[in-house]
Order: C-alpha cells, then sequence, then structure tokens
C-alpha cells in the first residue's frame, strides 16, 4: 500500500536541522574555549565564559535532539556509524564532560583556576576537532558489507580527517570571536576584532584545501558538481559572499553582522555537504531510504518530535531574549 508522504525526507530534513542548528549554537561557545588560552588576561576569560554561561547547555540539546532522532529514524547509521567512529565520539563526549565541569567550577576556584582553564580549553578543542574529524569521515565513507562496518577502529583517523577536525576547530573559534564581538565592549571586543580576520584567513584557507582534497577522498562528489550544470556552486558562492562580508563588517567595527555573516558561512558549507552526498546517508553504498527506520516507526515518533522541537526552539529564543545585550563586569555568576 503506498504511503501518502515519505516520512523518510520529512526525518533526513529533521535530523539536518537538528545538527544545523547543534553547529550554529554551540559552535561559539566552543569557539569561547578554543581561544581561551589565547586570552590575555583572566578577565578576558571571565568576560568570554559569562557570555555563553546562560546559554550554552541549552545549545548542546539540539546535540542530543539530533542524536536521539538519527537512532530511531536511521537505525543503520548507529550500526555503521558507532563501531566505525566509537574513538572519535569518545573523545568529543569526553571534550564536552571536561568543558561542562569547568563552567562550574572555574568561577569557584582560587588557586586550582588555571587547571579549569586548560580542562575548558582543552574540552572545547577536542571535542570541535572530534565533530570536524567525523564530518571528514563521513566524506570519505564507510568499509560495510551486509549493512555492517568492517573496517577498523583508527579508519576514521587520516590526514583528510585532520584537516577537517583542524577545519572546524578554525571555524568554531572565528564563531567565537564574532559572538565575542557582539557581547562585550573595551579591551575585549577590540582584542575580538583583532584576531577575528586570522581566524576568517585560517577558515578560507583550510576550505581551499579540502576542496582540493576531496575529489582523491571521493570522486563521486565532484562529478555531482562538474557533469553537468550544477545549483549547487549557488552555495560556495554564498559562502564566499558571507566571508567578504564578515572581513568588511569587521574593518567597518560592526558588532552584530560579523557574527550573522559566520553562521551563514557554515550554513552554506553545511548544505554544500549535504548537498554532495545526497541521497547518501552511509556512504559509500547506503542510502537515506536503506537506513530508515520502518514507516510505523517514524510515524510515531514523528507526533513526539513535532511537539518537541516548537518547544525547544521557543525556549531557545526566550533564553537568548531574556540574555541579550552586553556581557557586564560581573556577568552571570
Amino acid at each position: 500500500m503506498a504511503q501518502p508522504f515519505d516520512l523518510t525526507l520529512i526525518w533526513a530534513g529533521i535530523i539536518a536541522f537538528g545538527v544545523m542548528m547543534y553547529v550554529l549554537m554551540d559552535g561559539f561557545d566552543l569557539g569561547q574555549g578554543i581561544l581561551f588560552p589565547f586570552a590575555p588576561t583572566e578577565h578576558h576569560r571571565d568576560v568570554m565564559m559569562n557570555s555563553v554561561a546562560p546559554v550554552w547547555d541549552g545549545n548542546e540539546t539540539w546535540l542530543v535532539l539530533g542524536g536521539a532522532g538519527l537512532l530511531a529514524a536511521f537505525p543503520l547509521v548507529y550500526a555503521v556509524f558507532l563501531p566505525a567512529l566509537y574513538i572519535g565520539v569518545f573523545l568529543l563526549l569526553a571534550g564536552l564532560i571536561f568543558r561542562g565541569v569547568a563552567f562550574e567550577f572555574r568561577f569557584k576556584a582560587k588557586t586550582s583556576r588555571y587547571l579549569w582553564n586548560w580542562a575548558f580549553a582543552g574540552g572545547s578543542i577536542v571535542a570541535s576537532f572530534a565533530q570536524g574529524a567525523v564530518v571528514g569521515a563521513y566524506i570519505q565513507g564507510f568499509a560495510t558489507e551486509n549493512f555492517r562496518y568492517v573496517g577498523g577502529a583508527l579508519d576514521w583517523l587520516t590526514p583528510f580527517t585532520v584537516i577537517t577536525g583542524l577545519g572546524l576547530v578554525a571555524g568554531y573559534a572565528l564563531l567565537g570571536a564574532t559572538w565575542l564581538i557582539m557581547k562585550s565592549e573595551g579591551e575585549v571586543q577590540q582584542w575580538a576584532y583583532k584576531i577575528a580576520p586570522r581566524l576568517l584567513l585560517a577558515v578560507l584557507v583550510v576550505f581551499a584545501v579540502i576542496s582540493v582534497y576531496t575529489p582523491f577522498v571521493d570522486a563521486r562528489v565532484m562529478s555531482r558538481w562538474f557533469d553537468s550544470f550544477s545549483l549547487l556552486w549557488i552555495l560556495p558562492v554564498l559562502a564566499m559572499y558571507c566571508a567578504w562580508v564578515i572581513y568588511s563588517s569587521l574593518k567597518q567595527k560592526r558588532e552584530g553582522t560579523p557574527f550573522v555573516a559566520t553562521m551563514g558561512l557554515f550554513l552554506f558549507t553545511y548544505l554544500g555537504l549535504l548537498g554532495s552526498k545526497w541521497p547518501y546517508m552511509v556512504p559509500p553504498n547506503y542510502t537515506l531510504w536503506d537506513a530508515a527506520s520502518d514507516y510505523s516507526s517514524q510515524l510515531f515518533l514523528l507526533l513526539g518530535f513535532l511537539f518537541v522541537i516548537p518547544i525547544v526552539l521557543a525556549y531557545t529564543a526566550w533564553t537568548y531574549w531574556v540574555f541579550r545585550g552586553k556581557v557586564k563586569q560581573g556577568g552571570y555568576h
């Protein structure tokens, strides 16, 4: 019997939306941790941490939401990704735990504050690198047979995934710097203005390296771009436009525009990645429909998600509205 809706496509959209929300929301607070070791003074670090203290745990709700939806709607992804990426996922979760604990203990510590500084910075860097490496592993694809992963535990760690990992670290740092410009003032803001152009350059360099490297990793990605005229080319053009907006708005000392444009840079790059791999959920062999759970399971879970997602969006919007404006001395702790 034909189904009235293709729930697999709907679930693919929900998962893609959840992942994108996580990248944008948690990216800038991970960026604060990445920049932590380079901050000139403890005052800078206080402002950086206070700028994200009210929202960081809510930002990670999207990671839980996306992960739970992925397990329910696309169980094959878990069956392949977890054994393939076990070490990378462990590093990701360990990094998030370290930085989460550091949020609570750093402001209460006296003689050991420097240890919590390093826990916050190290956790943020490790979690960001692991996320980028997982993206690189997804681009590479996985060795599978009969819907099972048959590769090794470290197959995900290659020169390509190291580059994508470092690229996401640089990208999150840029997102963090532009967030700090918007949320701080005085010498902290001026420091953020100073480092943001350098981070933008680093992101663009890595973007170029990955673009050149990708054909050697997955030739099918490039064929999707070059075999015929493709609307996909609109996405890198828009990404480069966002990069130009970031650069020009930094020169003009604008406060909100660099952050919004950086979010646009992430968004269009992310959409370009999804378009390059479509419709493969577990590359190089399995599509969305191969990885999907049965229709009745998808329908049952969809009813719950359609109730939860508006609540999460409303709560997130309310939180950002309440804590709008600049971070003052003393912050939220």
